[in-house]
């Protein structure tokens, strides 16, 4: 199992972008978690094998049909907690 965390820049939030991913990523059979930041980017962590979260983050690219995606940045997670579904906080 692989797990990556990405920030998600454009316009992601008020659109419904943290109920898409989480269709999304439910429907790979992926566990994590999205959320809104304060600066208007949306952040989340997805684990799964890695071929599936490749795919994931090429859907992360197009998003739901009124996002404007900017930027899908992976980032370095150190996050030990276990993880079980996919969940909106």
């Amino acid at each position: 199992m692989a797990r990556q965390r990405y920030i998600v820049t454009g316009k992601v939030q008020g659109i419904g972008f943290r109920y898409w991913t989480h269709h999304t990523a439910s429907s790979f059979g992926l566990h994590g978690w999205v959320r809104n930041l304060p600066d208007g980017n949306v952040e989340l962590v997805a684990e799964g094998d890695l071929t599936t979260l490749r795919q994931f983050e090429k859907e992360l690219w197009r998003g739901p049909i009124r996002s404007n995606v900017t930027e899908v940045k992976p980032c370095e997670t150190n996050l030990q907690e276990s993880l079980s579904g996919f969940s909106m906080l």
